[in-house]
């Protein structure tokens, strides 16, 4: 017989600095090697394989072994969501150099949350998304009163992709496939952390970011979460999607 969420053992998982930002690090959504993860979290190799066992035995990574090599990432969505919604409650690290203060402004500006846009970039396009008619179901915004916890642990925002939505979309050469009673739901969200808003997650958040990429709209940046939206890109933004963006 089986008791009560044993909740103390993920929060071991995510209470040790060093696991911490290694699952910040793999909210790319992309796998990155076990020598990439241990210079993220500035530690050892032999260190970082430790912690990163751990977070594997957890359930909150997944490893693809490739000769000596082994590749991580997060084991699906919803720990992505999980991450970013405790870095919503978390205070921001102080940025002791340049360095630190560059990355954290282009965090800020545009990332990827696992597989969809966050940031600046990613409530923009949620926004403009409600601000059409193409999703709806909510406002975007997060009243921190526990009535809008992300809807993979929920249904409490009830956003939906609406007809017009998926036309929008396709005129771009975007198409969100119909999940159906098993299949990814079209309109997730998550609370985004450096916003305080609701931006896009699901199928049609995965389908937006993977189209951007493809066309050389957005690509990422050497800092493994953030993105850069490029001229073409803006133009996209400003043409279809009504955000005047200045990156």
């Amino acid at each position: 017989m089986s008791g009560d969420a044993d909740l103390a053992r993920v929060g071991e998982l995510f209470a040790d600095r060093t696991r911490s930002r290694i699952l910040l690090a793999l909210l790319s959504g992309r796998e990155l090697a076990a020598g990439v993860l241990a210079d993220e979290a500035g530690i050892s190799r032999p260190t970082a394989s430790a912690h990163l066992r751990k977070l594997v035995d957890g359930g909150l990574l997944a490893v693809r072994a490739d000769g000596r090599h082994r590749w991580y990432r997060l084991s699906g969505p919803e720990v992505g969501d999980l991450v970013e919604r405790l870095a919503s409650f978390a205070p921001a690290e102080e940025a002791r150099s340049l360095k630190a203060t560059t990355r954290a402004a282009r965090l800020r500006t545009a990332r990827t949350c696992y597989d969809h846009f966050a940031g600046r970039l990613g409530v923009g396009i949620m926004g403009a998304l409600l601000d059409g008619g193409f999703v709806d179901g909510g406002d975007g915004l997060f009243r921190g009163d526990g009535a809008d916890r992300p809807a993979s642990a929920g249904r409490e925002v009830d956003y939906r992709l609406t007809d017009p939505g998926r036309e929008f979309l396709a005129g771009l050469d975007i198409h969100v496939p119909d999940g159906g009673r098993r299949g990814r739901p079209a309109v997730r969200y998550c609370i985004d952390w450096t916003e305080t808003r609701h931006h896009l997650a699901g199928a049609a958040g995965r389908a937006i970011a993977d189209r951007f990429f493809a066309a050389g709209w957005a690509e990422r940046l050497p800092t493994y979460r953030a993105v850069r939206v490029t001229p073409s890109g803006a133009d996209v933004l400003a043409e279809r999607f009504k955000i005047d963006w200045a990156g």
